[in-house]
């Protein structure tokens, strides 16, 4: 089929504009016809499948031992953390406190420095908020004097 023929295709289109061929949607629940067959291969197997997986890391097989190892210490999600913050962030003044006090937790260890680099992002969405606040408050100023 030549590009024109496409183009002139869909200029016409099957459908109106902003509607769905089909507006419900996949139904929920419903698989993929993939995972439907996939699922069908290993009905039945998967013990003996883990079993021979566990064998093959026993006997030193590298990728098998990590696929065992994930399934058996899968890697860590975040962790809650906790650290001295000052009592009062209510102020621009009081975020050099705060950066200092993330400083120190990772320069003992109190932190990981993955950590503080998080949580240092988050003390600068919170300056950036203090800014536009600080801001928005003096033009509101200007505007009620002008």
């Amino acid at each position: 089929m030549t590009t024109e023929k496409t183009a002139q295709k869909q200029k016409k289109g099957s459908f109106q504009k902003g509607q769905s061929g089909n507006p419900s949607g996949r139904p929920k629940g419903a698989l993929n016809k993939t995972t439907m067959a996939v699922q069908a291969l290993l009905d039945g197997e998967a013990e003996t499948l883990t079993r021979k997986a566990v064998e093959l890391a026993l006997e030193g097989d590298i990728t098998a031992l990590k696929l065992c190892l994930d399934r058996v210490s899968p890697c860590p999600k975040d962790r809650k953390v906790s650290f001295t913050m000052p009592e009062s962030i209510g102020s621009a003044e009081c975020l050099p406190q705060i950066t200092a006090g993330i400083l120190k937790s990772v320069a003992t260890g109190e932190l990981t420095p993955s950590e503080g680099e998080r949580i240092s992002g988050i003390v600068t969405a919170h300056a950036k908020a203090l800014e536009l606040h600080d801001i928005e408050t003096r033009l509101a100023a200007l505007e009620q004097k002008a």
